[in-house]
C-alpha cells in the first residue's frame, strides 16, 4: 500500500468540527490527499470519480448512516475494495460486530488521538512511512 503522502482518504461526518479534527490528524501523520463530506451521498459521488484508498465515516449521520454507507460500498464493484474505517462515539460490541459483518476494515472511537488514528489506518493499509 502507498506511503502516507500517496494515500487518498475520504472523511464523512455530518459535523464540520469532527471532519476538521480528522483532516488535521491526517495531515499530522503525513496524509495530505484527503477530501471530506457532510454526508454519504456526496462522498459516494466523489469516490466514484476520484481515487480513494480509505474511507473514514461517522456512524451516526442523517440520511444514510455509516453502516448503510458501508453496505452500499461493499455492494458496488468499483468501491468494494476501498478500506472502510467506521468512526463512532459508541464502541459497543454489537455495533462493532455489525460493522465487521458488513465489511468494515476497522473502527475508530471518538474522541481519538492522532496516534490512535495513525494506528487504525496502519492496521488497514500497513506502515505509513
Amino acid at each position: 500500500m502507498p506511503a502516507a503522502a500517496k494515500l487518498h482518504v475520504v472523511v464523512v461526518d455530518d459535523q464540520l468540527t469532527m471532519r476538521t479534527l480528522v483532516r488535521t490528524g491526517l495531515q499530522q501523520i503525513g496524509i495530505v490527499n484527503s477530501r471530506d463530506f457532510p454526508g454519504a451521498a456526496e462522498a459516494w459521488t466523489s469516490i466514484q470519480t476520484h481515487p480513494t484508498h480509505v474511507v473514514i465515516s461517522d456512524f451516526n449521520m442523517p440520511g444514510m448512516d455509516g453502516l448503510e454507507f458501508l453496505r452500499a460500498m461493499r455492494a458496488c464493484d468499483t468501491m468494494k475494495n476501498v478500506a472502510f474505517i467506521l468512526l463512532t462515539g459508541r464502541a459497543d460490541k454489537e455495533l462493532v460486530a455489525r460493522a465487521v459483518q458488513f465489511g468494515a476494515n476497522n473502527y475508530l472511537v471518538k474522541p481519538f488521538t492522532v496516534a490512535t488514528l495513525k494506528q487504525k489506518i496502519e492496521q488497514v493499509v500497513g506502515p505509513l512511512s
